[in-house]
């Protein structure tokens, strides 16, 4: 008899977690479907002559959507820092600006970005940090030789980018053309003239390790473009080079279409 019982009992209890278990699957949420994980990296951008980071705000938020972290100083006596401008501000005073932010915001691993003159600024950078660099992008940018100076690769051109005899205007700032008085900010300024007549030293052998791609952006119907130049210093140097139908400024004027690009390069 008590075996009987005792049988009985452990049917039902078998019965019981049969049940439990039926349930517990029916009600359990599908296991997540496989998603493509993005390794989240920090983009440092260095913004180009007469500018400032502003120029890269539109930027920003698309590339956080994307889980990335953006940085985009301001050089000194430029944008929201024009009020620090002086004769005494060069080429080796931006460099050390970025160095700065590097070494001061500890950042570690990161995607260094110039842009136009931005370029002679990000090699001064990786010629001093090259192990805070993980990858390295030329934006429309100087690819710099060494000993190299803007004034010294554009000559003349630099002419027909600055006005001359300008009220108020110190012998030592190169007002770009295209800013008329009484503008409201955000908005381009005077370029220190020593950031042009600087020349730059590098020769680290770590830089040659960083990877590094060019961003050659092309105008519609130009043939003839100002950074040619640039974008085959870069192929000779095994750099990836890249094209982008646009004008020289996408990040302002197309910051969709360049986030989409950058993303494609820094992710790939």
């Amino acid at each position: 008899m008590e075996d009987r019982i005792w049988r009985r009992h452990v049917k039902r209890m078998l019965l019981i977690a049969l049940v439990i278990a039926v349930c517990g699957a029916c009600s359990a949420p599908p296991p997540p479907e496989e998603s493509e994980t993005i390794t989240p990296r920090t983009i440092v951008f260095v913004h180009g002559a007469w500018g400032g980071g502003w120029q890269f705000h539109k930027v920003q938020p698309l590339l956080e959507e994307a889980g990335h972290r953006v940085y985009r100083p301001t050089m000194t006596g430029l944008g929201e820092r024009v009020h620090l401008a002086g004769p005494e501000v060069g080429l080796s005073t931006h460099i050390e600006d970025i160095v700065n932010v590097l070494e001061f915001e500890d950042l570690e691993e990161i995607v260094l970005v110039g842009h136009s003159y931005g370029g002679m600024v990000i090699a001064g950078v990786a010629e001093r940090l090259p192990h805070r660099i993980a990858q390295m992008v030329y934006m429309d940018a100087i690819v710099p030789d060494d000993g190299d100076s803007v004034s010294g690769l554009f000559g003349d051109a630099i002419d027909s980018m600055v006005k001359a005899g300008v009220d108020g205007a110190e012998p030592w700032q190169l007002v770009p053309v295209w800013v008329e008085g009484g503008q409201e900010p955000p908005v381009d300024v005077p370029q220190p003239l020593r950031t042009f007549t600087e020349s730059i030293e590098i020769g680290n052998p770590e830089v040659g390790h960083i990877p590094t791609t060019f961003i050659l952006t092309v105008e519609a119907g130009k043939e003839d473009d100002d950074f040619d130049l640039f974008a085959d210093r870069a192929r000779a140097r095994g750099w990836t080079v890249v094209e982008m139908e646009g004008s020289h400024n996408p990040q302002w004027y197309q910051p969709e279409n360049f986030a989409k690009l950058l993303l494609q390069v820094i992710e790939d």
